[in-house]
């Protein structure tokens, strides 16, 4: 039954018809994108893979009824298009060769709908960041709960983004090299409202030759650096030129402004990444304004991320957030804080890894089949198992992972497994061929992990 899947190889595609669209969504000039209380067409033909249950109770955070049912109802109906999904009826999580990632419905389910009940209230976008999960998947849910459509860090993401039919993309990093551009053209020909920024003139006049000759017109956002010291021109004046600039090449549309201050996301305890977030992002509302009166339309201002995700609602400047940790969470996240303590508990941990116990030489040690290649490393606080008390995990090799048994009474047992945290979901679910989506002890479907890899 397993063998196709424990040997590495792609989840087989499975074609389904395509559910009737509903109603083309709404726009708001200046504030959210798809109304949430748009009108729903008939269901789909296929069985759904998100249910109801969940995605209706949390709906009822929506503030009104009509946006809970037309939420719940869109999320039931997301059907799959090209991304790689099988169905499974009657197989357990318990039969899931491991390691394997996992992806809990029901939490998920209800991340999605905090979030687009968070951005409706405060009147602002979201386009989440799919760097996250590399899933179209997981995309099409959350274009489905509300959102313009998802952000990306790699032209090679977009490519695997589009041609699984997700659009409203968003590259949030520079796109330079020659043959990059020549592909992103060719990206934009299939995806013509795919978005791209700059943060250099003479990158911004590469972009403008190549879309001109190729006839198409390029969505641009100014990257603005906003203290990170990573990517972006530095706000103000610097930032004004170069939308100039960009307003005056063929081939290209100014948009807005992107500006990402992810050295405030971990910030620990909610003051005090308020302040940095607060003070990092006014240069970024300054600039927009600097460009207003200078007479340039600036139609997004995008930026944000799950660690300030309600802290930069409230800065009036900003039309649109990218955070994309929320769906799935993590360790790292759990442990800065939220507004309410110490912990961030606004969304769910639905991401967890499940390992098989293969030794137990003695009694305060056991090994799991879950090692460096299954989680990531970048943090220094190791995975954390699932309401399992008494053991404590640490690296052993690439594929070992060591339980020191601190509860002997709780020690684990040959072939028993446990689920773990990761201490970072986007480079661990980037370990990973496929999600494994689960409900209670169901697995419902198995989603390829599409862009795994394509950092290109």
């Amino acid at each position: 039954m397993w063998r196709g899947l424990e040997t590495g190889s792609r989840v087989p595609r499975q074609s389904s018809t395509l559910p009737p669209k509903p109603p083309s969504a709404r726009n708001r000039p200046g504030g959210p994108g798809p109304v949430l209380d748009t009108a729903l067409g008939p269901g789909a033909a296929n069985p759904p893979l998100v249910g109801r249950s969940a995605v209706a109770k949390a709906a009822a955070l929506l503030e009104h009824p009509t946006r809970s049912r037309a939420l719940a109802g869109r999320l039931a109906r997301c059907t799959p298009a090209a991304a790689a999904v099988v169905r499974f009826g009657g197989v357990t999580r318990d039969e899931i060769p491991t390691p394997a990632l996992l992806l809990d419905l029901d939490r998920f389910e209800r991340n999605l709908v905090r979030m687009a009940a968070h951005v409706a209230r405060h009147g602002k976008s979201l386009r989440p960041h799919a760097k996250t999960h590399r899933s179209p998947e997981i995309a099409r849910r959350q274009i489905a709960a509300g959102a313009l459509g998802v952000a990306v860090a790699k032209l090679g993401e977009a490519e695997v983004m589009a041609a699984a039919g997700i659009r409203g993309l968003m590259i949030t990093t520079e796109v330079v090299p020659p043959d990059k551009i020549d592909r992103l053209v060719r990206l934009a020909t299939q995806a013509p409202d795919t978005l791209v920024v700059v943060d250099d003139a003479s990158n911004a006049r590469d972009l403008s030759r190549a879309a001109a000759a190729a006839g198409v017109v390029l969505g641009v956002l100014v990257d603005v650096d906003v203290g990170g010291r990573r990517t972006g021109i530095a706000p103000g004046e610097p930032a004004l030129a170069l939308a100039r600039e960009v307003v005056s090449l063929p081939g290209l549309r100014l948009r807005g402004l992107q500006g990402y201050a992810g050295q405030c996301a971990h910030v620990v305890g909610w003051q005090a990444r308020r302040e940095a977030s607060r003070a990092a992002m006014a240069p970024l509302g300054d600039t927009r304004r600097l460009l207003e009166r200078a007479g340039l339309a600036v139609e997004i201002v995008a930026g944000g991320s799950t660690g300030t995700f309600d802290i930069d609602v409230e800065m009036p400047e900003l039309t649109e957030l990218q955070s994309g940790s929320y769906c799935v969470m993590d360790i790292d996240y759990r442990r800065i804080g939220g507004r309410g303590g110490a912990s961030m508990t606004e969304f769910e941990t639905a991401l967890t890894v499940v390992a098989t116990v293969v030794s137990v030489p003695t009694a305060d040690r056991a090994m799991v089949d879950a090692g460096l290649k299954a989680f990531s490393t970048d943090k220094p606080f190791p995975p954390e198992a699932v309401e399992r008390p008494g053991i404590e995990y640490s690296f052993a090799g690439d594929e070992h992972g060591r339980l020191t048994i601190t509860d002997r009474d709780r020690a684990p047992k040959l072939g028993e497994r446990i689920e773990f945290l990761p201490p970072h979901c986007d480079p661990t679910i980037n370990l990973y061929d496929r999600i494994w989506a689960v409900r209670g002890r169901s697995v419902e479907a198995v989603w390829d992990v599409a862009a795994r890899g394509r950092s290109d």
